[in-house]
């Protein structure tokens, strides 16, 4: 199992440090900033299984687009409105979110029930392999404190951009 208290000390004492290092990326960001970060991310990903930590799915509940709902709806026999009954609620910015955590569709494995069909914001978690990275600071920094695999990616990343 991961050890999700050591890795939110770790992220909590290098705020600054990795809030100062983003904030320096966002300024100036390296020509070659798109490669590195796809290349700590598959390295990250090499290191760390999602499978032994899923904090995600156990702390934050997904963005639930239409598509979203319409698929998942339609792989569980669902009219979409009855999805969203059962599942979902609308929060304070009027997103579609889930109604309880951890969510509905995560195994006792750790595993998603509806990993092949899973929102988009599942797929796109934890944001380490987009292009301009540096346009989500904010949101980079809150998911260090979530997901191990974002603080040891940030730190990965500040190694070889430090050494340049």
């Amino acid at each position: 199992m991961m050890d999700l208290d050591f890795y939110k000390k770790q992220a909590l004492q290098k705020q600054k440090e990795h809030r100062k290092f983003l904030d320096g990326l966002k300024k100036k960001p390296p020509k070659n900033l798109d490669y590195l970060v796809v290349e700590k991310h598959e390295e990250t990903f090499q290191e760390i299984d999602c499978l032994n930590c899923a904090n995600c799915c156990k702390t934050t509940g997904p963005l639930y687009t239409e598509k979203d709902i319409e698929r998942i709806s339609k792989h569980l026999r669902m009219k979409s409105s009855d999805f969203e009954a059962k599942f979902l609620r609308i929060d304070e910015d009027q997103d579609k979110v889930l109604q309880n955590l951890p969510c509905f569709f995560l195994n006792d494995d750790n595993s998603c029930s509806i990993y092949e069909i899973r929102p988009k914001a599942c797929r796109e978690y934890p944001h380490t392999d987009r292009k301009k990275f540096y346009q989500i600071n904010n949101l980079t920094i809150q998911n260090t404190l979530i997901c191990p695999a974002t603080y040891v990616f940030v730190e990965k990343l500040m190694k070889v951009l430090d050494k340049k």
